[in-house]
């Protein structure tokens, strides 16, 4: 768990770093574009957790899934699924546009999160970086 917690926190700051330093370099005009700002969900082992289990095998997982794939038919879900390294957990990425309290709301309701199977933490994050169209 504590890799996981690292990993982000690597990721975090290396995008804060990236969107600094275009920040520092933009232009201050009225016709920079929109930052794209999403609150993302990252799971981690809950204290229902069986440690002798994968991922896969977890009791309660399947609701966990049907929960957030409620999200995904609705257009709301951009990206999701599990860690794969022997840390666990996982992320999903919503859309842009869906509010703070919507992601908070729906990660809280997870009915895997209630089990205690899971745990939730939603973490504001700034896209700093993304392929360049083809030209």
């Amino acid at each position: 768990m504590k890799s996981t917690h690292l990993l982000v926190a690597a990721l975090l700051l290396a995008v804060s770093s990236v969107a600094a330093a275009q920040t520092a370099s933009a232009p201050t005009t009225a016709t920079r574009p929109a930052q794209d700002l999403r609150f993302v969900v990252v799971h981690a082992p809950g204290p229902g957790w069986d440690s002798t289990k994968s991922v896969f095998e977890q009791p309660g997982l399947q609701a966990h899934i049907e929960h957030y794939r409620q999200w995904q038919l609705q257009g709301k879900l951009e990206l999701g699924g599990p860690f794969m390294d022997g840390a666990t957990g996982g992320m999903m990425l919503p859309v842009a546009g869906v509010p703070e309290a919507e992601v908070r709301r729906f990660a809280a309701e997870d009915p895997a999160v209630k089990a205690g199977l899971l745990r939730a933490e939603v973490r504001p994050w700034l896209i700093g970086m993304r392929r360049s169209p083809k030209p």
